[in-house]
């Protein structure tokens, strides 16, 4: 078994659901880190139930290369796997357990290749960014980075370790998510014309939310990188009503925006919101108060790293690959780059298409191929 491996096994087997806390896992790469003589600081939440890490091979006086990955993972309640999901199970050169490929793989490649560059006299720093939170909406590493807004000198470039074969990855959408609420006139149902439904309310905004859709497809900004070449409107969970016979006063409903770099998400939720306003003022005849309220759930901004930037050929070099891609889903990388003007890029082992489902798994050569793309970086950083 590979040494990377050999830390994937242990990194599956800390079961860090978003829900729950990430301490363990953190504490157990802190001390395998400490035995290598690397010095790493933790930025905790608020509750101090979680944290992120920060850590630093090489010169402090150097801007270096970060390499970011997120520690938790996603539920998994209600998926029938084969094998116990927290538990490494090896079948057919696959590696089977949950956070395999989002994204312990690529963590615990650093953690191989951290072996390595202690032993190298580093000219350019290697730097680890391992945060909580991310599946939930890029939370964490928000804190991380208020804390590297305060160093003298910040990286120069950040991988973002998420599954994408292991090819450079130079941009993705951005994602706006919102829970909206309507606002309407309990009644009783024998008398239901003179309150005011909030699930018509609600269901008249989705139908508003499905039209802007159609014209965001039919006339709006596309790119052909992507495998959805437009912006994209989805409602993904609704609820209201108490009983049959009551007329109810409200209902909410979760909507996302993920939106191409060239889009503005802003300008679109803004259309959704007026749109809400004319919703709501069909039924003000016969409640005035009816309206519509909007709640943040989530938001992190699109990539877009220019595919002939310093940064994307570097990773290019390491991978030795002359492709790059465009992904749907959402990253830190976006983050790095607009709070603090780190060009990003995506490059990790493992297949996003098997991800968050059962029997989540990255193969044995993915995690080799990764593990040789970290060696080549520790030799261009040592040189």
């Amino acid at each position: 078994m590979s040494k990377s491996i050999s830390y994937l096994e242990k990194l599956i087997a800390f079961p860090t659901v978003s829900r729950d806390s990430n301490l363990d896992l953190i504490a157990y790469v802190q001390g395998v880190l400490k035995n290598l003589g690397v010095v790493s600081t933790l930025v905790h939440n608020e509750e101090g139930t979680k944290a992120n890490l920060w850590a630093t091979i090489g010169p402090a006086d150097v801007a270096g290369v970060a390499l970011s990955a997120h520690t938790d993972v996603v539920p998994v309640v209600g998926q029938n796997w084969s094998s116990n999901p927290f538990l490494m199970t090896q079948r057919e050169g696959k590696l089977y357990g949950r956070g395999s490929a989002d994204m312990k793989g690529f963590i615990a490649s650093c953690l191989a290749m951290a072996e390595v560059a202690v032993t190298r006299n580093l000219k350019t720093p290697l730097h680890f960014a391992f945060s909580y939170d991310e599946e939930i909406g890029c939370i964490g590493v928000r804190r991380l980075l208020e804390m590297l807004k305060t160093l003298p000198i910040r990286p120069r470039f950040c991988i973002v370790g998420e599954p994408t074969m292991l090819q450079v990855v130079t941009a993705h959408k951005g994602k706006l998510g919102y829970r909206v609420t309507a606002h309407g006139l309990e009644a009783h149902s024998s008398l239901a014309p003179i309150g005011v439904n909030a699930i018509y309310m609600a269901c008249d905004l989705i139908a508003e939310i499905r039209r802007i859709q159609a014209d965001l497809a039919a006339h709006g900004a596309r790119d052909g990188d992507y495998e959805v070449a437009y912006t994209t409107l989805h409602v993904g969970k609704i609820a209201g009503g108490v009983a049959m016979n009551i007329v109810p006063n409200d209902a909410s409903f979760d909507f996302e925006i993920r939106y191409l770099p060239q889009d503005d998400g802003v300008a679109i939720a803004a259309r959704i919101k007026a749109a809400a306003e004319k919703v709501a003022a069909g039924f003000r005849a016969i409640y005035p108060d009816a309206r519509f309220s909007f709640m943040d759930l989530q938001s992190y901004p699109a990539l877009d790293t220019p595919v002939d930037s310093d940064v994307v050929n570097f990773v290019r070099a390491l991978t030795g690959g002359n492709s790059t891609g465009k992904i749907t889903f959402g990253t830190e990388g976006g983050l790095f780059q607009k709070e603090l003007g780190i060009p990003a890029v995506v490059c990790g082992p493992g297949n996003i298409a098997v991800a968050h489902k059962p029997d989540e798994y990255v193969s044995e050569e993915q995690m080799q191929l990764c593990d040789e793309m970290l060696a080549r970086l520790v030799e261009r950083l040592s040189a």
